[in-house]
């Protein structure tokens, strides 16, 4: 049976508030996370993505008051991200209503902890996020980054996508930080790159303005698209990206 494409609206969350900017930088308020979640819900959204970007004792602890409160709203599955360290802060978060969740920094930090969260939990609940950008020293030409892709990793973002197969991540979220927010499209060879590298589900971010870079990012082989401005912002409905797809032969889930 053919797994239908996947849509996920993105919610940048700080102090209990959504934003969003471009590049990570000029942040503004783009509402309520459990409303927009409820919106993106009647929508059609297949996932919804949180992602607590204060990255505070505080700002973690916020992020499960909102989990807890959009699961009880919504019922698709919340996959969030921000602040986690450890099987404990996943343990945290899953027991608030997570189905998912997505680390990044921690596990450049010490790579190990995506063996420990995966053999704890399965490799169906960890999301390998990924912050990219071409980086000319390195072997393919893309680098992974941190602090809001202002600083590089040191790190090849295809051989650290391999390797985190390797230690049982079972998505991978890639992020161009050079289109974050911009509006102007996905990355497609970077896209392209780390999908020739991976056969695990491929999550495409940063870049959408239109439905058509939508149908690109899946024509380079995502098996999802998540976005933020476009939807909160009312340039484009959840359906309208869905039924773009379906027109260009892609299996979608419709209401």
């Amino acid at each position: 049976m053919t797994v239908a494409f996947r849509v996920i609206p993105c919610l940048d969350v700080t102090d209990g508030r959504v934003v969003k900017g471009v590049n990570f930088t000029n942040l503004r308020d783009a509402g309520d996370p459990v409303e927009l979640a409820a919106r993106y819900n009647e929508q059609g959204a297949d996932e919804i993505t949180f992602l607590d970007i204060s990255a505070s004792a505080r700002g973690r602890q916020t992020t499960r008051d909102v989990v807890t409160r959009c699961a009880e709203t919504v019922f698709i599955p919340l996959t969030v991200g921000g602040g986690i360290r450890t099987v404990q802060d996943v343990d945290a978060l899953l027991r608030c209503g997570a189905d998912k969740v997505g680390i990044n920094t921690a596990a450049i930090t010490r790579p190990e902890v995506l063996s420990e969260i995966s053999s704890r939990f399965g490799d169906q609940v960890l999301v390998l996020s990924v912050d990219a950008r071409r980086e000319p020293g390195m072997p393919s030409g893309y680098g992974v980054t941190t602090h809001g892709g202002a600083r590089s990793a040191g790190l090849d973002a295809i051989e650290w996508a391999r390797e985190a197969v390797d230690r049982g991540v079972g998505e991978v979220l890639l992020n161009s930080m050079d289109a974050d927010g911009t509006t102007d499209g996905f990355d497609l060879e970077m896209l392209a790159a780390v999908r020739a590298a991976i056969d695990i589900p491929l999550i495409a971010s940063g870049g959408a303005g239109t439905a058509a870079h939508f149908v690109d990012a899946a024509r380079v082989g995502a098996d999802a698209v998540l976005a933020a401005s476009v939807f909160h912002f009312g340039t484009l409905t959840v359906g309208e990206v869905k039924r773009a797809l379906a027109d260009a032969g892609f299996v979608v889930r419709l209401d």
